[in-house]
Formats: structure tokens, sequence, C-alpha cells
């Protein structure tokens, strides 16, 4: 039955099993704002006089009255890119699904768009980098996503209408107020802020004209490219009435992915956590988490670094990575990683070695996460993540430690940290649950003792994995 653009239609939404199933996607969160090699946000901050890139831009670039974001958009080429290569890296991380940004706050389209000129098969790199993307995705069998984060561009982009305040230019009009460039910077003189801000607010304009574009231009990328997942960066736009223009894309990505398989097997993911809201698709939380098992599957968005190539950045190394998705997995989510591509399209070696780390750790542990659900309790030991805000800090793991996966009548017991002693020592197992034989993963059986609910494993000398070993525990019928 098709989906109708309601909250009460739109709640019968079951997650599909490849979802569940696949716990790393891949995410290319790439664009012009990577040609300065100076982080997130360029197209606004330049825009800010004072602030760290817009004195990188008046520097590398001149004043942003005469160069301006149009004038680095020009500059992007991709000349290096190569999907079907980094595909094949992604894959030997242990990724199962892949994502790419089809359109960032700037209001520039990552491919050939009939809604927007400044696009990147007109302007720029000359290429449809999300078609290309889905093609080389598409060749490895990876379930295909694509990120939107088009509704907040039209109060976010609003300073490219304002001037120095200060300075020799104090008064002099940024180039976004030139007719010419209209289509990029779009007619949002009113969203203008009376002093200097860091986030725009209202994250979402309430203008009709643009919820007709933002739906306009969401409907075009469903259509040419039928994905798996759409990711809105912000709640369901734009307000919770009826009938919503979000509402109304939500269902079209269902109908056409059902159109397609039979049924729907495409992912709607928004970030507002109300149960009321984020039951129309899967919850998304950006650089955090869930305390504990969450009943419905999600899934947390974060970066190696910054979320644009960053020169500046300290990246979180392989190990960081690995301990964040076991702790995610064992709580019912997934994990969605940008690894930063340089402007031409490539990745400097810190990242692709922290992808040959990930894939190593993958090919002998992987079979603890790929497919597998969670326990009965998500893990056991005095540690734990800090969730507040935006915080991804590295936990201090120790021996006592444990997060918990299962898959049928294997449950696998993830040690954040190798003990001194030579013991894993497991409290969470119920009466019930005898344990028949014990493997450490990487490495091969183990002997055991259980006695009194508790597990006691005998470890060799050595760990197989300097991170987040597993034992795997068959568990008798």
């Amino acid at each position: 039955m098709p989906f109708d653009a309601t909250f009460e239609s739109l709640s019968t939404f079951e997650c599909p099993d490849w979802f569940r199933d696949a716990k790393l996607g891949i995410w290319s969160h790439w664009g012009p704002q990577s040609v300065p090699r100076y982080g997130d946000w360029y197209a606004r901050h330049m825009y800010r006089q004072g602030s760290e890139q817009y004195l990188h831009h008046l520097r590398m670039y001149g004043h942003p009255s005469q160069s301006g974001y149009k004038d680095i958009v020009r500059q992007w080429k991709a000349e290096r890119f190569d999907p079907a290569d980094l595909m094949n890296r992604f894959v030997a991380a242990g990724a199962r699904y892949f994502v790419a940004q089809a359109v960032h706050h700037d209001n520039f389209f990552n491919y050939e768009s009939s809604v927007n000129p400044w696009n990147s098969a007109k302007v720029g790199p000359g290429k449809d980098i999300v078609g290309l993307w889905k093609a080389a995705a598409e060749e490895r069998g990876l379930p295909f996503g694509i990120t939107e984060h088009l509704g907040a561009a039209l109060t976010w982009f609003a300073v490219n209408k304002g001037s120095d305040r200060h300075g020799p230019l104090a008064g002099v009009p940024y180039d976004g107020t030139d007719p010419a460039y209209r289509d990029l910077y779009l007619d949002n003189a009113k969203y203008l802020p009376a002093e200097d801000i860091v986030v725009q607010d209202p994250w979402y304009g309430q203008d009709p004209a643009w919820h007709a574009y933002w739906l306009a231009a969401v409907t075009e990328m469903i259509d040419r490219y039928q994905p798996d997942l759409l990711y809105t960066d912000g709640p369901v736009p734009f307000g919770e009435a009826e009938y919503t223009p979000g509402l109304t894309a939500i269902a079209h990505l269902y109908n056409t992915s059902a159109g397609i398989h039979g049924t729907n097997r495409a992912v709607y993911q928004q970030k507002d956590r109300r149960p009321e809201v984020s039951v129309v698709g899967v919850m998304d939380i950006e650089r955090s988490q869930t305390p504990g098992i969450n009943p419905r599957p999600w899934q947390t968005d974060t970066s190696v670094g910054d979320w644009f190539y960053n020169v500046r950045d300290v990246y979180k190394t392989g190990g960081h990575v690995i301990e964040m998705l076991v702790d995610i997995v064992s709580k019912n989510g997934n994990l969605l990683l940008n690894v930063p591509q340089l402007p031409d399209g490539t990745l400097d070696l810190e990242c692709t070695q922290l992808l040959d780390d990930l894939g190593a750790w993958m090919r002998a542990c992987g079979e603890g996460i790929h497919g597998t659900r969670p326990f009965r309790v998500f893990g056991e030991g005095p540690s734990s993540v800090v969730i507040d805000g935006f915080t991804e800090d590295r936990v201090g793991w120790t021996a006592s430690d444990f997060r918990f996966t299962r898959r049928e009548n294997t449950v696998y017991a993830f040690q954040m940290a190798w003990p001194e002693d030579g013991r894993a020592v497991i409290r969470s197992l119920a009466d019930h649950e005898t344990v028949t034989g014990v493997r450490l993963l990487g490495h091969g059986p183990v002997p055991f003792e259980q006695a009194h609910g508790i597990l006691v494993v005998r470890l060799p000398a050595t760990a197989p994995l300097d991170v987040a070993n597993c034992l795997a525990l068959e568990l008798g019928a």
C-alpha cells in the first residue's frame, strides 16, 4: 500500500534488513568547500569578518566583495577522483553501504540538475559526482544513499549579503549581492543577521517559494538516483504540520523504492529524536549516540576529522573509530563515517592508513559486527562514552569493559582493553545461558570455565589485535 505524506502513514515504516545488517557505512561529505582545505562551513564563515576562514580567504583569494564563494566553486576540479578505487578501499575497510553528499548548505549540487545551474556537471568538475559514486557502489553491491543539507541554505547563506563592519572596505557589499549570481547565493537578504553569529537561527527558512525549491530539488534527487537512503541534515523539513514538503519527499522516497523492489527498502534519516517524529524513518545522531540499546535501529554520523578537508585537522585514530563502532553496534546502531577527501578527490596518507587499520580489524572481528543484533544488555564494566552534544573523546576503557552483540546462538563479547592477568571475566550471562565453546577471533578456540553465572576465559599471552578483541561465545540450545 503506498505511503501518504502524513505522520500516520509514514509511521508504518519498517527498517529494512540491509540497513540493520550493514552496521558500517562510508560517507563522502565532499564538495567545493574542500578547495581551500580549511574546514567545514567555509562558504558561510568566509563572509564572517574576523573568522579564521574569512582571514584565510582574504589572504589567499582576496576580499569577498570581489573574490567570493562563486570563485571557490570554479576552482573545484575533482581531477583525480577515482570512485572505483575509493569504493574498493571502503569495501575492504568493512563498509556495507555508501552515502554521497548531493548538496550542502552552500546550494551547490554535486550532480547535473535541472533545478539549479550551479552544479558539478556545469561548473567546476564537469562531472556528475553523485552518479559516478552510485555506479561504483552498485558495481560492488553496496546500498547507495545521498545526503541533502539544502533546507538550511536560505538562512545559513544569508551572510553573503553582508559587508565588512570595520576596516578599509567597511560597507562594501560582498559578492552575494550581485544579482548575476542569484541562483547560487539565493534571495535571502532578509535573513542577514544583525550581528555576527556562528549558527544561523532559524535553521530553516519559512518562505513558501523556498519550500517549493527544496521539494523540487529533493524530488529530482530521488527520481534521478532512486537512493536506498536519504539523509536530511536537520529535522524533517519544514515544520510538523501534515503535508509538509518534508513528509511529501519521504513518501516519494519510499514509494519510489517500493515501485522498484516490490516493497520499500529505502531509509530516511533525520535528526529529531522525539519518538513521534523519528518513527518516519531512522533517527540520526551527529557526533554522538544513545546511552543504551535503542529499540529501533538508529545511526551515528561522524567524521575522521572535520567534515570538509582541513589542513589543521587532528584525525581520529583507527582504534578510536573501532571502539566507537563496537559501542554503537552494541546499542542497535550503525556508524556512518566520513573520510575527508582532498579537493582533487583523493585521500591523504593518514586517511588511507585509517581505512587499512579498520579493514584489518574487520577481517578478524567483522563476524561480530555485520549481521548481528543486540544482546540482552549492550555491555558491562565501569566505562562508558560521554554523551554531551558533539563530544567524541576516546574512552579510557578497562579490561572489565565489554560490549556485546548476538547472532542466533553466538554472543560476541568485545573486550575493550587487553587484560594484564590474561583473563576475560564476563558477568552478564543468565543462568540458562550455558557456554559450550569460546573462540577468540583472529586466534582460535580458548579454554574457559563457567560457574555461578560468571564466565572466565583464559586468553593467549599475546593479543591478536591492538584494540577491542572479540570472544565468540557459543551458547547451548
